[in-house]
């Protein structure tokens, strides 16, 4: 089969159906994103059915080069469009001889668990995870628990792009009933607690509404629910506990109900946001540095992996140096930091999306927002006489950002990314002051993370799912410091015309 693969076509046209509509580039850094459209927008789409069904062809050709055998599971998630996504997708799975087991509506945690669970080498999940409505796309992986990265994401590209498709035949379906029950069963199992917490679970309407309320109170939690029914036009906000529209919200519950704790998960389940008792919003960073406490506490010398979005207490906490902790900071994504885990044996790994990593004992290396959830519900249980609050106030102050996002296209944003570096990097050769102070320090394993003298940084990034770039700051020393930095780091973003507003600020 010979598909004609263009880079446009308008909806409603001869060339729409009769041509694979892929835009470049929705091929991202690690996973695939595009905009497949939604009523009323004016944005016009750029990929369409049977651009998926070429891109099942391409990954399922890629997997069999791989030398991976040919079985993959498959879910969707609750997106009106989804589940057709995920059939063309397996169409065209099986014209090039995948062997597909399909789990049906599923978190991407469940998907990566399918791998484990039913012994399949290679996962394909159709997910648009926190994007806004009218957004797919697909989490791939064929190296359990880890999923694509740059290299394998490129090759998929050049062969999907080229129409170089090995259409060996031989595919086959299988639909796995129940698979649900199953994630459910193995997730909660050993994990009942004996503090009784009173529970907020958000879910913004996404697919986590099926997931989280009935874990968090089979290990024992009463659970309050908020925003858990399923309905793919998120009418109150979008699926993001990173942002602070829906973690007000879960705020607001808190506050309302006397809970213990406020839990928020995205469109897809892989994160988890926390407000405390008393209603503060914790970045998850700030979770991630609690956990680590936490788990280093019980395992003394625990390694692990953050991205360079995340605060500077990963290195400075006292608990965690006192606990002989050791924290590498690495380059923000997903699969970006599942892989690094993996490699160094971390016992877990946090990005300050959300995204958390538990190797064994505690997870599967995957990022699965349900596990972590579970894993600040046991926090709690084994400080039975200390609330959120409490171990939250425990940590020494920063004053952080949430993380911000100016609009810039995908075929502009390494540029600018570019060039920003490259300012920063002739400010400090030449001892030009920043932000007041002199530069201590570069930190370049992903954008540049720009340190001054107190310790106070600030970083831009490139987003690798969005047309966007990221912004974050901290001071360890005061929110005048902060905003002394985010200044001068948006004055020297605003050189770059390309560089739009941002989608939230502090």
């Amino acid at each position: 089969m010979k598909l004609r693969i263009v880079e446009q076509a308008r909806p409603n046209t001869f060339g729409f159906e009769t041509s694979a509509l892929i835009k470049p580039t929705g091929f991202r850094e690690y996973d695939a994103r595009w905009w497949f459209g939604r009523p009323g927008a004016e944005k016009e789409p750029e990929l369409n059915l049977i651009g998926v069904q070429a891109l099942g062809m391409g990954l399922a050709t890629l997997i069999r080069r791989m030398g991976i055998g040919p079985e993959i599971v498959t879910g969707h998630d609750f997106r009106e469009y989804s589940l057709a996504i995920k059939l063309a997708l397996v169409s065209g799975l099986m014209a090039a001889g995948a062997k597909v087991k399909d789990i049906g509506l599923a978190l991407s945690p469940m998907a990566y668990f399918a791998q484990f669970a039913l012994d399949t080498p290679s996962v394909a999940m159709v997910t648009a995870s926190h994007n806004e409505n009218g957004w797919t796309g697909v989490k791939m992986g064929a190296q359990r628990p880890l999923t694509f990265g740059p290299d394998e994401m490129s090759a998929l590209k050049k062969i999907v792009l080229d129409g170089d498709f090995d259409l060996v035949g031989g595919g086959s379906y299988e639909f796995v009933p129940d698979f649900r029950d199953t994630y459910l069963d193995d997730l909660v199992a050993g994990k009942r607690i004996s503090r009784k917490l009173r529970v907020v679970a958000a879910c913004g309407n996404g697919t986590a509404g099926a997931f989280a309320p009935q874990a968090l109170e089979r290990i024992g939690c009463e659970v309050i629910p908020l925003d858990v029914e399923l309905d793919h036009s998120f009418p109150r906000y979008n699926p993001n506990p990173e942002d602070m529209q829906m973690l007000h919200a879960i705020r607001d519950k808190v506050l309302e109900t006397g809970a213990d704790v406020g839990l928020g998960f995205d469109g897809d389940g892989d994160r988890c946001g926390v407000v405390d008792n008393e209603g503060n919003e914790i970045f998850a960073d700030k979770v991630g540095v609690m956990l680590a406490r936490d788990i280093s506490q019980q395992y003394p010398g625990s390694s692990f992996v953050v991205d360079v979005k995340s605060t500077g207490l990963f290195k400075t906490d006292p608990q965690l140096q006192a606990n002989g902790a050791v924290t590498d900071y690495w380059k923000t994504g997903h699969s970006y930091i599942k892989r690094r885990v993996a490699e160094l044996g971390a016992i877990a790994g946090f990005e300050k999306s959300g995204h958390f990593f538990f190797n064994p004992p505690i997870g599967r290396g995957y990022d699965d927002g349900l596990v972590t959830a579970i894993a600040v519900c046991g926090m709690l249980d084994r400080n039975p006489s200390k609330s959120m609050a409490d171990l939250y106030r425990e940590l020494p102050v920063t004053y952080g950002t949430p993380t911000m996002s100016p609009h810039c296209d995908d075929e502009l944003k390494y540029g600018v990314v570019e060039r920003v570096l490259a300012d920063f990097e002739a400010m400090k050769a030449a001892g030009e002051r920043f932000a007041g102070q002199a530069i201590a320090e570069l930190v370049t394993v992903n954008g540049v993370r720009v340190v001054a003298e107190d310790g106070t940084w600030g970083l831009i990034r490139a987003s690798s799912n969005k047309p966007e770039l990221v912004v974050v700051v901290e001071s360890p020393v005061s929110a005048e410091r902060r905003r002394e930095m985010f200044e001068a780091l948006d004055a020297v973003l605003r050189r770059s015309p390309e560089v739009g507003p941002y989608n939230q600020t502090f």
